[in-house]
């Protein structure tokens, strides 16, 4: 976490930065994409500006926890036009992936639609969308990566340098989870990587349907500090345009996850995006192997409301039924 800030400039609502002006051109390109990702809407721009739309409430009355609340951070007149912009230009994939547990190797299908943009501390994009050395300001070394690390599009980097002047925190990565449905998840787990340094800062949206967010301690030794084993799970209800800056012991000693839900909100689908800081290249392997992968990116078709593969050939045959924006 960088820039200090005091208690109270956590909690109430500012108004961001002056920031510099958007380029007129409307689509961000680059390599890495499958396709040009246009900015915000002027009026989504426009109205973020006056972001977080709420004060933060603290959260930090459970051992070991450390959280600010928003509800809401994107402001209401927009937070809808919001998430269908984003489901709609964004790509997106379905990865899938083995883990090994002693002697058994295990494939993993994630039970939902990621994306990832950025890149860790040891390199950085220039305003040409290269891929420099932070240290040196030259090319990186052709085999730093096994991955292709992209940077954030215009309509996400908006949203990440807002997040940064509202917490005061710093931001180099931006995961994106689509939730097409109820049976989409994720299973508890924490972002305490090594890569994200000591106690990481990361702010948390959502948009779209309501969906429950889930917390408990992690297991402790019995022999240590007695509080933390009575420190109750945590269920909050989080709602389009609410925002969760998890930072300090969080992510070491609790466990989050988004359960199925039947019923609801849950089939009209939630997007979750994510500002975190990963400090050296492993980071940037890890969040690149668990959301983008090695298949195919998918896209919103509007028609069919469905996630659409871009390597399937939609020309009417037997496979008709198979549809691409290819």
């Amino acid at each position: 976490m960088s820039g200090k800030r005091t208690l109270d400039g956590y909690f109430k609502p500012t108004q961001r930065k002056e920031l510099p002006p958007e380029p007129s051109d409307p689509a961000c390109s680059h390599s890495a994409y499958p396709f040009p990702v246009p900015q915000l809407p002027v009026s989504i721009r426009n109205a973020l500006g006056f972001s977080p739309a709420a004060e933060g409430k603290a959260i930090n009355d459970k051992a070991d926890l450390d959280l600010v609340y928003f509800q809401s951070y994107i402001p209401k007149v927009i937070e809808r036009d919001l998430f269908v912009f984003l489901r709609k230009e964004l790509f997106f994939y379905r990865v899938q992936y083995k883990i090994r547990r002693g002697p058994v190797e295990t494939e993993v299908n994630t039970p939902r639609w990621t994306t990832v943009f950025g890149v860790d501390e040891s390199s950085f994009f220039s305003e040409d969308s290269d891929l420099l050395d932070s240290k040196s300001k030259s090319p990186i070394p052709p085999d730093r990566y096994k991955c292709r690390p992209r940077p954030l599009p215009r309509c996400l980097e908006f949203l990440r340098r807002i997040t940064e002047s509202s917490t005061g925190c710093a931001f180099n990565f931006c995961l994106v989870n689509y939730y097409a449905s109820g049976d989409d998840s994720i299973s508890f787990h924490s972002d305490d990587e090594r890569f994200l340094g000591h106690e990481p800062a990361i702010a948390s949206f959502s948009l779209g349907a309501r969906r429950d967010f889930l917390m408990k301690h992690k297991p402790i030794a019995p022999s240590t500090d007695h509080r933390s084993m009575e420190a109750k799970p945590l269920k909050l209800s989080l709602a389009s345009g609410d925002m969760i800056l998890m930072r300090g012991s969080t992510q070491s000693k609790w466990l989050h996850s988004i359960p199925k839900r039947k019923g609801g909100e849950g089939d009209k689908g939630r997007i979750n995006i994510t500002f975190r800081k990963a400090l050296v290249k492993e980071g940037t392997e890890n969040y690149y192997r668990y959301n983008v992968g090695c298949g195919s990116p998918h896209r919103w078709d509007e028609t069919t409301e469905m996630m659409v593969s871009l390597s399937v050939d939609r020309t009417p045959g037997p496979q008709s039924g198979v549809t691409s924006v290819s």
